[in-house]
């Protein structure tokens, strides 16, 4: 239900925006991707371990049912004891994880160097949303 009710304002704020900005911001959108893997993998190697989530489910009592019924003979409207149900929760935890620290900084190594050429393409991207979208 929530959901429903952010999603309107998401679509507002994506909508916000230049068309320039639109155009850089989907033309970096490899780059961000790889920034963010490269700061997660610098993190493993700097504390030696990974960060795994996982998601449990735990059980929840909620209320549940109508609090309030009509009387069928009298068409009164009457409050009613509230019944609890127990339903099931997704909750996501965070634990650490071992990695093999070479493998760790081969992968760094290795965006590192995909992140120099997707920065050269996106340099090119980006000049060219500017050409087509000036401000």
């Amino acid at each position: 239900m929530r959901f429903l009710l952010i999603l309107p304002l998401g679509l507002a704020l994506a909508a916000c925006g230049t068309p320039q900005e639109r155009c850089v911001y989907r033309e970096t959108r490899d780059l961000r991707t790889v920034d963010s893997l490269i700061a997660t993998s610098q993190l493993n190697l700097s504390r030696g371990y990974a960060m795994e989530d996982k998601v449990i489910y735990e059980p929840v009592w909620e209320n549940c049912g109508d609090r309030f019924r009509r009387n069928k003979k009298t068409g009164e409207v009457v409050a009613v004891a509230p019944r609890l149900c127990l339903e099931t929760r997704p909750r996501t935890i965070s634990r650490p994880k071992a990695i093999d620290l070479a493998a760790e900084a081969r992968l760094l190594a290795s965006l590192q160097a995909k992140r120099t050429e997707l920065a050269r393409a996106a340099q090119a991207s980006v000049s060219q949303c500017k050409a087509q979208y000036p401000e």
